[in-house]
């Protein structure tokens, strides 16, 4: 498989290799602080990657995805849920066409399951869904100088969130966030190059540095113990441009357009930070002062000062109220961050 090779190529030049994923190059503290402050660039073979084809495949995500897929024309991304017929979200995706195909990129954990969950639902549309996880090489770069050290490797490189460039050496998509960060896809003819180019000014990192990034960008996750936990809008996919009100219809949407419709968000993804030396885990119940949770952990990442940062839905009142403690009514406060968006 062409990712297998990649990744042997990667621990040759001195990848740490956990579960099949890129821990780190060597000190993963040090690499925590680089992200932080300067450029780095990170392996993504760990997300999950589909390949959904066919003279079908538009209309057939139009019925899945809370998003407007009639909107991707091959030179933009788009974040959409996918949902349970109750509105909740089984997974959460970047989705862009590419040629005549369509790509969603999820969490890998989730890449069979979705996959299997889809096809269930192609019936006798013409419609081929694929996992390319493994035949096309994706990696992340990050940081203030990197538009200028993609400019040496690329003719174009996209300056809006969301653009995508397709360029003969590969396809670039900036992705949303205050600091920098792009997405890479090539192959194994000229990945190897553009990394050897990249890295001479951006540290290779492992996978906790790029899920820092994403989780101070309040870019959200699903993951296998979160699935069917959240309504879309709980995790902010309104406001990150996730949902699509005017679409018509498509799997979950009469909960999701309600939600939307019937009044305010009672809860919302908030950016926090947790001094624990234990690692919060998606899933994870928050408390206030009952014994009834009023949230969970979405996603988190060791933090470079200390402890860990965190994504935690958690509902508005209890926001107000504070303070919110981890996983039981006496644990580690949760104490609250800016995000950069407003909610």
């Amino acid at each position: 498989m062409t990712t297998t090779l990649w990744n042997t190529q990667l621990a040759a030049k001195g990848a740490v290799m956990l579960d099949g994923h890129i821990s780190h190059f060597g000190d993963a503290a040090a690499e925590l602080q680089v992200t932080a402050g300067g450029n780095v660039i990170a392996d993504l073979s760990h997300l999950g990657l589909l390949e959904v084809g066919g003279d079908d495949a538009l209309n057939f995500l139009q019925g899945q995805l809370t998003n407007d897929a009639r909107l991707l024309n091959g030179n933009n991304s788009q974040y959409a849920g996918y949902c349970t017929a109750k509105g909740r979200m089984l997974a959460l995706l970047m989705v862009f066409a590419h040629f005549d195909h369509l790509h969603l990129q999820l969490n890998g954990a989730l890449t069979e399951s979705i996959m299997k969950r889809l096809k269930m639902y192609v019936l006798r549309a013409k419609v081929t869904i694929t996992d390319v996880s493994d035949s096309i090489i994706r990696f992340g770069v990050a940081g203030k100088d990197t538009p200028a050290a993609l400019a040496t490797v690329f003719e174009r490189v996209p300056s809006q969130v969301h653009e995508l460039a397709t360029l003969d050496n590969g396809t670039l998509i900036r992705l949303p966030g205050a600091i920098p960060r792009y997405q890479i896809y090539s192959d194994i003819k000229h990945m190897p190059g553009i990394w050897e180019q990249l890295s001479k000014t951006c540290k290779p990192v492992g996978e906790a540095c790029w899920e820092w990034l994403e989780i101070q960008a309040g870019i959200p996750d699903v993951t296998p113990a979160t699935q069917e936990e959240f309504v879309p809008q709980m995790l902010n996919l309104d406001v990150l441009g996730g949902i699509n009100f005017k679409k018509g219809c498509y799997t979950g949407q009469e909960i999701v357009a309600r939600t939307h419709y019937l009044g305010k968000v009672k809860r919302r993804t908030h950016l926090a930070h947790l001094k624990t030396e234990l690692k919060p885990q998606a899933g994870d119940d928050l408390y206030a002062d009952t014994a009834d949770a009023v949230g969970k952990i979405v996603r988190a990442a060791a933090a470079p000062e200390d402890g860990f940062d965190v994504l935690a839905e958690l509902r508005l009142e209890s926001v107000a109220a504070g303070p919110i403690h981890w996983k039981a009514q006496d644990g580690a406060v949760l104490e609250l961050r800016e995000l950069p968006y407003g909610l």
